[in-house]
């Protein structure tokens, strides 16, 4: 039973998912091949093999994290910062899949690193998630004592609890993002649960736009906030967990 709910809840997302983003895809399919042709069409110098090569080379480059600027090329993915930050969604396992090892040692030192560090993370993770859970019960042993509530007292914390780590972690970081990425606040709240969930599409990656200066406290501040923020989530989701079961 068990398995034919699980089986049964992911045909379900197939299905709804489909007819939402098919048609989006359509267009943007159909949308691509139109500029494609007009171009090709309006500079007959273009050759439509040479300008597939290019197209390739760019998206290639891209993915390195090299982009176009007029006749200059912008750097800065694989710079420390931009390091430290792939570190962190390599072994919290988010793997944003924008930027990737592109030498032959950077893989195998990039398998090394994360062999050891996802452990060394889901123990730190596990220690922040225990600190949070017995600072709420703490809270809420003060509150029995003082105002000799019962069960009162465990809700009032826990429902603080989760709507403090609700702001700090899911509703103010968007006004951030829109700030300092140009997002909108849906994109930035996506942003948000997809990063401290681990699911990590990587459609949405902060510290990445080349036409916008970040400062240097930027990525230390979201590096931070994704490490509180998932041990936070862990413990909405045991407890989800623990209704389910």
């Amino acid at each position: 039973m068990l398995l034919a709910a699980y089986v049964g809840y992911l045909g379900l997302g197939a299905a709804v998912l489909q007819a939402l983003e098919r048609p989006a895809e359509v267009q943007a399919a159909q949308h691509l091949l139109r500029e494609h042709w007009e171009l090709l069409t309006n500079h007959t110098c273009l050759q439509g093999l040479a300008l597939q090569r290019l197209i390739e080379g760019i998206i290639q480059a891209y993915k390195s994290g090299i982009t176009l600027q007029g006749n200059t090329t912008s750097l800065g993915r694989w710079d420390y910062s931009g390091s430290f930050f792939f570190s962190i969604s390599a072994i919290t396992t988010i793997g944003y899949g924008n930027l990737s090892p592109s030498t032959v040692v950077g893989r195998i030192f990039c398998i090394v690193f994360a062999l050891f560090g996802i452990p060394l993370n889901l123990v730190l993770l596990n220690e922040i998630g225990q600190l949070m859970l017995l600072g709420v019960q703490h809270c809420a042993h003060r509150l029995e004592e003082v105002f000799h509530w019962q069960n009162k007292a465990s809700f009032l914390m826990k429902t603080c609890a989760l709507v403090t780590g609700l702001l700090l972690f899911l509703l103010l970081p968007p006004l951030l993002f829109s700030d300092k990425e140009g997002w909108s606040y849906e994109e930035g709240f996506y942003y948000s649960f997809i990063t401290l969930s681990t699911i990590g599409f990587g459609d949405y990656v902060i510290g990445m736009n080349p036409d916008r200066t970040y400062p240097s406290w930027y990525k230390n501040v979201i590096s931070l906030w994704i490490l509180f923020g998932m041990a936070w989530l862990a413990l909405v989701i045991k407890f989800c967990i623990n209704i389910l079961e």
